[in-house]
């Protein structure tokens, strides 16, 4: 018999909604500037680096809320290490490489090719596990 501990989440309180919609904008908006630079990558149309320049400023909006969010989950939890932990470094580090994405796609036209398709595949890679990891946290853990 499993004990109560164990069924318990880690987090005092789990992820609410806005954090959970917070991590499902910023997957999509990562997404989008993903499939934007994808699409610059093979047309060579500058109106889709400026899209996933935007889609990327976007999702770090809406990735910096939710890594506030995270933080205070974070130091609300009564275990500090294990899923907590990891997720609020999954997500640091996803907002991190979305600044430096970000200040890739500052520069002029072609140049930031192919760094800036790398670092938007890099970026949606850990946004999306950042959500996995705080969504399965929403249910406890349990599938």
């Amino acid at each position: 018999m499993p004990s109560v501990a164990s069924a318990t989440p880690a987090y005092r309180s789990s992820p609410g909604p806005l954090h959970a919609i917070l991590l499902g904008g910023s997957v999509s908006l990562f997404l989008g500037a993903m499939l934007s630079d994808i699409a610059y990558y093979q047309t060579h149309q500058i109106q889709w680096s400026n899209f996933a320049s935007w889609l990327n400023a976007a999702g770090m909006v809406f990735c910096g809320v939710a890594l506030a969010f995270a933080l205070v989950n974070l130091l609300r939890a009564r275990q500090k290490g294990g899923q907590p932990l990891t997720y609020f470094v999954v997500l640091l580090a996803a907002f991190v490489l979305g600044l430096f994405t970000a200040f890739q796609h500052a520069k002029d036209a072609w140049a930031i090719m192919p760094a800036a398709l790398v670092m938007s595949i890099i970026v949606l890679i850990l946004i999306l596990a950042a959500a996995w990891i705080g969504l399965s946290a929403r249910t406890g853990g349990a599938e």
